[in-house]
């Protein structure tokens, strides 16, 4: 499903991240305050824009509620982010993923409303932009010949049915390889294991396939 994606500070990572998403064939626009870094990335964004992210106006004028999800990857000036995740949460935002470097910057960005933090030195842009890209991805680690191992919630219609009954991987071209209910991973499956219906399973597969099967749940 294309997603409307705004991307607020365009160093390595908030770049690398606008054009992963875009890659990945969802509408991005990338703002800056910045001209070198806009102009960085001009020729390969149809929306790259110079703007004070700050200002509450400015924001307001891109209708921020039709973002499905809005990125602040500004990484030398986190009252700058504070002020940005504020505003874009008072403007309706639906979903804000914010950068900290710390502990302390993760409980303030909080605070004023981020729904996500990223940490600069834990999560990298492929990764981030793969698991915003389908839906109810929970994580996602990248394997060799574009095979990845990913976290998603069995499908609502799978419940009370059995691995065997459902065949996936016949019918989804996937790999169940443990199911995690709470914080508890099953690694031992069971062609007869019935799902309650609250499971995650970590399944073994195609990117392709995965956004499918993550499309239904």
């Amino acid at each position: 499903m294309k997603k409307s994606v705004l991307i607020i500070g365009i160093g390595r990572l908030g770049g690398h991240l606008a054009e992963k998403m875009q890659d990945l064939g969802h509408d991005v626009i990338a703002l800056d305050s910045k001209e070198e870094s806009i102009n960085k990335i001009a020729g390969h964004f149809d929306d790259a824009r110079i703007a004070d992210y700050t200002n509450e106006d400015v924001l307001r004028a891109l209708d921020i509620p039709s973002f499905d999800l809005c990125f602040i990857t500004v990484g030398d000036d986190f009252e700058a982010s504070m002020i940005t995740t504020l505003l874009l949460k008072k403007l309706g935002a639906k979903y804000v993923a914010a950068r900290a470097r710390d502990d302390i910057q993760c409980e303030l960005l909080k605070k004023v409303g981020a729904d996500e933090i990223i940490y600069a030195d834990g999560e990298v842009a492929d990764k981030l932009a793969i698991r915003h890209n389908g839906n109810n991805i929970f994580d996602y680690v990248a394997l060799a010949g574009g095979y990845a191992i990913f976290e998603v919630p069995i499908v609502k219609e799978w419940k009370g049915k059995t691995i065997a009954e459902l065949d996936v991987r016949k019918k989804y071209k996937i790999n169940i390889i443990a199911i995690k209910t709470g914080t508890a991973i099953n690694a031992s499956i069971m062609p007869d294991y019935a799902f309650r219906g609250d499971e995650h399973i970590f399944v073994l597969g195609q990117s392709r396939d995965v956004f499918k099967l993550s499309s239904k749940t």
